[in-house]
């Protein structure tokens, strides 16, 4: 039986054979032909007939999905994807949430139910205006406080700082390293009657002044206007002192030569080109101390007394103590569209074009 076998496979494979020479005759003699015509070359040739014995047909790839023109452009959709999840889960579901919440009415006990009750936004506003208007008179004080005392400061590591740079910087960046509420009662403890800040405004009859203004009362200064806007002040200052510095770094130090080779005093440079240049860190600085200085609560509740309580405070005491969700967040809303707005026109008005 293997002998039959082999013989069938070799007069298979020679009748294969056979067949082959053949159509490369005819393929042959048809090139002739059309060489003789003056065609050129045969396009076409025959297709030999395939046999058991011949090799696999290649398989046929699929196209791909997407175009590599079109995967160029979808990378920084997929790049962003992250950051856009991570957005819509801790920041626009909770958002949705709280707008939710706003707009119900009801109890702890017995539960809350969405009735759009609008009402409450004027509700809130109404009796809760006092702090609103104080939350923004104090970061608004603090915000200019850290403008007067960072300029110079980010201006001096600017220029004039040489090889110290790095460690002055290092200076301003230490306090992130501390608890933002072991800072605060560390200011608790400096503003306290027995301590330094007292007896040296005490010693300058500075206190009667300040008492006289309405920012402190007696003869103490904790638990005033002045220690709550001292604390935003030192705890928000490097959000406006690295900005400024960014900005005044950028500077091309030959613009001061040549401002000086045009006989323009230093007040004048200064007016002129540093501070005009230096904008975009301006309101970059103001816009990260003013936001998170107005919402801020920690300095008015250790620092502060009741009469000090800020916006900040109130919503704190209504989620947590009292429980008046609608409230808290409606006021948390209002409060979000205030700063939103007043943002916005700030931005505007700076004409600041890196910014807008």
């Amino acid at each position: 039986m293997s002998v039959s076998r082999r013989a069938a496979r070799a007069g298979l494979r020679s009748r294969a054979a056979t067949k082959e020479r053949a159509v490369t005759r005819e393929a042959r003699a048809l090139e002739r032909a059309g060489t003789e015509r003056g065609e050129g070359t045969a396009t076409a040739t025959p297709e030999a007939p395939r046999d058991a014995a011949g090799p696999e047909p290649e398989p046929v790839q699929k196209p791909p999905l997407f175009r590599p023109a079109v995967r160029k452009r979808l990378v920084p959709y997929w790049l962003l994807l992250p950051g856009i999840l991570w957005l819509l889960i801790f920041f626009a579901a909770p958002l949705i949430y709280q707008a939710s919440t706003s707009v119900q009415t009801g109890s702890l006990e017995e539960g809350f139910k969405v009735t759009w009750h609008f009402q409450t936004y004027w509700e809130a506003l109404s009796e809760y205006y006092p702090q609103f208007l104080r939350s923004v008179l104090y970061a608004a004080t603090a915000t200019v406080m850290c403008l007067v005392l960072g300029y110079p400061l980010a201006y001096l590591i600017a220029f004039r700082a040489g090889r110290w740079r790095n460690l002055v910087m290092i200076m301003v960046i230490a306090p992130f390293f501390t608890s933002f509420l072991i800072r605060t009662l560390a200011w608790k403890t400096i503003l306290s009657d027995s301590g330094p800040v007292v007896g040296a405004l005490n010693s300058l009859h500075l206190l009667d002044v300040t008492s006289y203004l309405g920012i402190t009362e007696g003869q103490r200064v904790l638990a005033t206007p002045l220690a709550v806007v001292c604390g935003l002040t030192y705890n928000f200052l490097p959000f406006m002192i690295l900005p400024l510095y960014t900005s005044l770094e950028r500077i091309d130090p030959r613009l001061h030569e040549a401002a000086g080779d045009l006989y323009a005093r230093p007040v004048t440079t200064f007016r002129k080109v540093t501070f005009p240049l230096s904008m975009p860190g301006v309101v970059a600085g103001t816009l990260l101390t003013f936001i998170p200085a107005t919402g801020d609560y920690i300095n008015a509740e250790l620092l502060g007394s009741a009469d000090q309580k800020m916006v900040g405070n109130v919503i704190q005491s209504q989620f947590l103590r009292v429980l008046d969700y609608p409230t808290a967040a409606a006021l948390s809303f209002i409060l979000m569209a205030a700063i939103l707005t007043m943002v916005t026109v700030y931005i505007r008005k700076s004409g600041t074009e890196d910014l807008v």
